[in-house]
């Protein structure tokens, strides 16, 4: 009986002790890392700083953890009141859509074009840019010899109504190549704005630190820290800027020649008969365009021609003259003698003295 009762006491003083252990652990206890191991830190601050101290502002800021680079979180997409879709399950109808709704997507294009009416055709190019809520960031206009004109602009449209400009340039003007890119900065966006938003947090604080601050060290290296955070914010707010000018608005170049035959694109013909008839007539046409180009050449360059035309046949009178000169020299080298006298004549004495006789 009395073994029992000492075996229960000693199993009863064990539980008490588990007991104790497990309170001091999980309780109100101070297990290190704990959030309200933070509390008692920050109030011994902030009576260092009432007594005038203020030396623990930098392990203060510390535990704020704004000296560790912020990290940026993509946005995460909020899927239906279903779920998840699962794998291998079919898009259903405007579900693209809702997962660019929060993409930072930035659009741009490249057209090159030809009219026939170039005057009408830039006129109403300006006029549909301007109609979309967009605006010309850049235009330029060139001639050329054979009076031909050509225009290049770089174009600012609304994101929305960036389809729609594509479009009707291709109505008011024929389009020979188009290129279109989407590029998603979603995540350089949303870094950026998250750095933003630390680094403004952290100017409050240094705000609220710089007012209660006597010790002047202390003001003077809040003051450094104030103004280095300035910058940074300076710096993420215009990279913001940039990042919103490029989504809102989608860049576009335009280059717009002006033809006298626009470009066509044709079916390949069915039968080898077809094939050569084209062949026939695109070689007429190009010959034709050619003399043409050859003829407008020649008249707008027709002063050069003539000055070319006097240079050359004054160099061909020139040289006929000195070629004469150079044909009668020769000449008379041959009657002469070796010795320099001139070559004696067939009717000619040989003696002197019968010459007189």
């Amino acid at each position: 009986m009395k073994r029992g009762l000492a075996l229960f006491l000693a199993a009863l003083v064990t539980a008490l002790a588990l007991t104790g252990c497990g309170g001091g652990a999980y309780g109100g206890g101070t297990a290190s890392g704990a959030p309200a191991d933070r509390a008692p830190a920050a109030s011994e601050s902030q009576t260092a700083y009432d007594t005038g101290g203020g030396e623990n502002w930098k392990s203060e800021m510390m535990d704020f953890g704004f000296d560790a680079p912020a990290d940026a979180e993509a946005p995460t997409v909020t899927e239906g009141a279903d779920g998840p879709d699962e794998p291998g399950a079919a898009p259903e109808e405007g579900q693209a859509e809702d997962r660019l709704a929060n993409a930072k997507m930035v659009y741009t294009a490249n057209i090159e074009a030809e009219t026939r009416d170039f005057d009408a055709c830039t006129a109403a190019l300006e006029e549909l840019v301007e109609k979309l809520g967009g605006y010309l960031e850049y235009a330029s206009t060139d001639s050329y010899g054979d009076g031909s004109r050509s225009a290049s602009y770089t174009v600012r449209i609304p994101a929305g109504e960036f389809k729609g400009f594509l479009k009707t340039v291709g109505e008011i003007s024929h389009v020979t190549s188009q290129s279109r890119d989407a590029d998603n900065i979603s995540e350089m966006y949303y870094d950026t704005e998250s750095r933003l938003e630390t680094q403004r947090t952290k100017m409050e604080r240094l705000q609220t630190l710089l007012a209660k601050a006597e010790n002047m060290e202390d003001i003077i290296d809040l003051e450094n820290a104030i103004s280095e955070t300035e910058y940074q914010i300076e710096q993420l707010t215009g990279s913001l800027r940039h990042y919103d000018s490029l989504v809102d608005f989608a860049t576009i170049d335009v280059r717009l020649q002006e033809v006298l035959r626009l470009t066509t694109v044709e079916e390949a013909p069915p039968t080898f008969g077809s094939r050569l008839g084209n062949a026939f007539t695109g070689g007429l046409r190009g010959f034709g365009d050619f003399l043409q180009d050859v003829a407008i050449y020649l008249a707008y360059n027709w002063t050069w021609m003539v000055l070319l035309a006097l240079v050359i046949l004054a160099v061909v009178k020139l040289s006929r003259r000195a070629q004469a000169r150079r044909g009668e020299t020769f000449r008379q080298a041959r009657e002469r003698k070796p010795g320099g006298f001139f070559r004696r004549r067939k009717d000619e004495p040989k003696n002197p003295d019968d010459k007189q006789m």
